[in-house]
């Protein structure tokens, strides 16, 4: 293996499936590897920054609306993990690309100098919609209005349907294409 910084960058609606993912790649990969996710950053964020029109606004419907409080701290703690790809440490990064093919482009900014991964998480709406409903700590509605707005325009190296695929199954296929790809030296 080079000491190229890589990435994995999973993308997917809400109750896709993505922390599921990342939790048994960490475990699964060679190497040294943190997972962190767009609710990491969320939680992170002042509570006043969220539903405040600025910030972070999900309405009662689903929908989530982003303003500039929140890009300003998307980019601080985009910044803080391009820091952590630099010391040779792997990143699982979860993330829902609300903006489409323009949260794509803000990681591949971000994280330049890095192979990057790029994984789309897929899952039918309606059973998206019931893993919410069982979650009980999301908006209800997210989930259906995301499971395939965030996948337009992205361009993914590949996809795992988390439909029915079990969640070791989708992570087998990850950890066989990042072993593919990385013992190629790419």
């Amino acid at each position: 293996m080079s000491a190229q910084s890589r990435a994995i960058v999973l993308n997917g609606g809400s109750s896709s499936g993505k922390s599921s993912i990342a939790r048994l790649l960490k475990e699964r990969l060679k190497g040294r590897w943190l997972s962190f996710g767009i609710d990491d950053l969320i939680q992170a964020m002042p509570y006043r920054d969220l539903n405040d029109g600025d910030g972070l606004t999900i309405s009662p419907s689903g929908k989530v609306d982003v303003g500039g409080a929140f890009r300003a701290y998307e980019q601080a703690w985009m910044c803080g993990l391009q820091a952590v790809a630099e010391r040779q440490v792997g990143l699982i990064l979860e993330d829902v690309f609300i903006s489409g093919p323009t949260a794509q482009q803000r990681w591949k900014e971000n994280l330049c100098g890095s192979d990057i991964l790029w994984v789309g998480v897929m899952c039918l709406p309606n059973v998206a919609e019931q893993r919410e409903l069982a979650r009980g700590d999301r908006q209800k509605g997210m989930a259906r209005l995301q499971a395939e707005s965030v996948h337009a325009g992205i361009e993914y190296d590949m996809v795992v349907d988390t439909t029915s695929a079990s969640t070791g199954n989708c992570v087998d296929l990850i950890v066989m294409e990042a072993e593919r790809r990385w013992r190629s030296g790419r």
